[in-house]
């Protein structure tokens, strides 16, 4: 979320940020944050004028009791009951204001990074890095889809007889393959440095509103309606929210964790090829970084993060490249977002299987995480988080691309967590 002080002295600069996103009625939605933190401010002044003269009253009122003066201490308490009721329709007033800015408030994305350029969709994101040789696999190719089902390592349809599309079974050496994954992106991560947390699946309102999933996507959250709690859609939610309402002190600085989470959401797309099999899901596996720093080092924490999945890629030799996503396709709550594509041989397509994103103060002001500087201020700090990896798509790319006439060959790193080399 914004800080509505920064909007106030910087209008121009938000306005022009929200149009590289292309945010509708941009300049009447930042006027009514302006108007409301006007009025805000001006009735907190009222408010405290007439609790102060309120104490001030409530003094001279016992001076008069005791002196004697009994009917100068009664005409002040019926002053004292005017200023209750007036402080009283204030305090009302006071919360209207304050809850009318955070509606809106939470109606305006994040600004982009001056690095980010203007775009409307995913077709105009750049291009900055590209690595790994894509395999001539020959016409006979297989989609990953038909060849989980020739090595039974997947079952889609028995995914849809459990539970509905979108929910695959994994068996036999797929099922101990996925494990492997999810093991290997742990073990490189914690090895950068990472501390690992097993998290809950589940968070309640407080923590989706947090880190921006509320309220902005509860559309492609399951939610469960009962309690009131809500799957998480990625494991940034609850990682994150560790450190919510937390006061740090500057040598807390840099908390760095990765945890392994399933991920559910809604929003599984429509229909044809490009949706087909492991490409999109209601529920997957993906395993998490998130990173908490200093405001001045956050930049350079995205670089070596973006290194970082780059290490793990290069590890399992698969083709890729990744995209600095202009203003339209920037998620919500982003500052600068780079997305990792893995090449789909068999489909011909590139598919998204990271992101690495800076949000700057935009969570940490939601989640009030603060820290106290060298000279003893509090500041908020930086949040990042990124995917290492998403396991579907990974999955995909290694079927497809490590494909043979004779099976499915294990990249040389997956090996010692898998058990075998092959699948056939």
């Amino acid at each position: 979320m914004l800080q509505v002080q920064f909007i106030r002295d910087n209008k121009q600069v938000v306005l022009d940020g929200l149009a590289k996103r292309n945010f509708a009625n941009a300049e009447t939605i930042i006027n009514q944050v302006l108007t409301f933190d006007e009025t805000r401010r001006a009735t907190q002044v009222s408010l405290d004028n007439v609790l102060a003269e309120s104490n001030k009253i409530s003094k001279e009122i016992g001076g008069f009791f005791k002196t004697g003066e009994v009917q100068k201490a009664n005409l002040l308490k019926e002053k004292t009951g005017q200023l209750k009721e007036e402080s009283k329709q204030l305090t009302e007033a006071l919360n209207n204001a304050s809850n009318s800015l955070q509606e809106v408030l939470y109606q305006i994305p994040n600004i982009p990074h001056a690095s980010v350029k203007a775009g409307k969709s995913e077709e105009d994101n750049e291009k900055i890095f590209s690595e790994g040789i894509i395999p001539d696999l020959g016409e006979n190719a297989l989609p990953h889809w038909e060849l989980a089902k020739k090595y039974d390592i997947i079952d889609f349809e028995l995914g849809t007889k459990i539970t509905g599309a979108g929910f695959p079974v994994y068996k036999g050496k797929g099922a101990r393959l996925q494990r492997a994954l999810i093991n290997y992106f742990l073990d490189k991560n914690t090895a950068a440095g990472y501390k690992e947390v097993q998290v809950p699946h589940l968070v309640n309102e407080a923590s989706g509103i947090a880190t921006g999933q509320l309220p902005d996507k509860e559309g492609q959250m399951y939610h469960a309606t009962v309690d009131d709690l809500y799957l998480i859609p990625t494991g940034e939610v609850p990682i994150t929210n560790i450190h919510r309402n937390d006061l740090l002190k500057e040598t807390d600085l840099p908390i760095k964790y990765t945890g392994y989470t399933p991920c559910f959401r809604r929003e599984a797309g429509s229909y044809g090829t490009h949706v087909r099999g492991l490409n999109r899901l209601h529920q997957f596996d993906k395993v998490e970084i998130v990173r908490i720093e200093h405001p001045d080092n956050s930049y350079h924490v995205l670089s070596e993060m973006v290194e970082h999945i780059k290490d793990i890629l290069r590890d399992l030799k698969l083709p890729y490249r990744i995209l600095r996503l202009c203003g339209g396709d920037t998620g919500f709550t982003s500052a600068l977002t780079f997305d990792f594509e893995l090449y789909s041989t068999a489909q011909e397509r590139w598919l998204e299987i990271s992101s690495a994103s800076n949000f700057e103060t935009y969570q940490a002001n939601r989640l009030k995480l603060r820290f106290k500087n060298k000279d003893g201020k509090s500041q908020f700090v930086h949040t990042l988080n990124g995917s290492s990896l998403a396991l579907p798509r990974v999955l995909a790319g290694i079927l497809e691309n490590y494909q043979t006439a004779d099976g499915i060959k294990i990249p040389d790193a997956l090996v010692p967590y898998c058990g075998f080399d092959k699948i056939d």
